[in-house]
């Protein structure tokens, strides 16, 4: 077998090696944004990740919510872009009549972003917190950028990852066709 023939080879096997890792990425990716799983190995439990819709939200009171109407509870992380983007249309999205008429009774939505860490400065006009890693355990926050949205009750209304913008766009798009 000659050098190149043998190189042809060896190239095609690593494509076809590279091929199934990111497929394997792929579906990790799919697993977590849609599936809302839980990755293996964590507390040798699998399963959803956050809290289940109608759990008491913890840690409420730590946060300067008035509970006059629902919150957006924002886990990010100082050093993710797309947290960043998440917490600059989270503002976007507060001001907007969208939310604002889902609601209704409840009053107008304030967000709170939480980060394990210290929190960078941001003059948004939304509540910003640092050191909140016991927080980050108690909602079961698993990555960031991670959106709990709660009821003026204190009660869980829906707990899942967003990895975008848009993300936590339909999100909250979803919560106001379900009201």
């Amino acid at each position: 077998m000659s050098f190149q023939t043998s190189a042809l080879i060896l190239s095609w096997v690593a494509i076809l090696l590279l091929a199934l890792v990111v497929s394997g990425l792929v579906r990790q990716v799919h697993v977590l944004s849609s599936g809302l799983v839980r990755p293996a190995g964590r507390g040798g439990s699998t399963g959803p990740v956050g809290l289940a819709p109608g759990a008491l939200a913890p840690g409420l009171d730590l946060l300067g919510t008035d509970r006059s109407g629902p919150v957006l509870l924002l886990f990010l992380s100082a050093d993710c872009h797309t947290c960043s983007a998440v917490l600059t249309e989270a503002a976007h999205l507060t001001g907007s009549a969208r939310l604002t008429g889902a609601a209704q009774d409840a009053g107008d939505l304030s967000v709170r972003a939480l980060y394990a860490g210290p929190a960078p400065a941001t003059d948004l006009g939304i509540g910003v917190y640092g050191g909140q890693a016991e927080l980050f355990e108690r909602y079961d926050a698993i990555a960031t950028p991670f959106a709990v949205l709660v009821d003026p009750s204190g009660r869980v209304v829906r707990s899942e990852p967003v990895g975008s913008p848009a993300a936590l766009r339909t999100l909250l798009d979803r919560v106001v066709q379900e009201a």
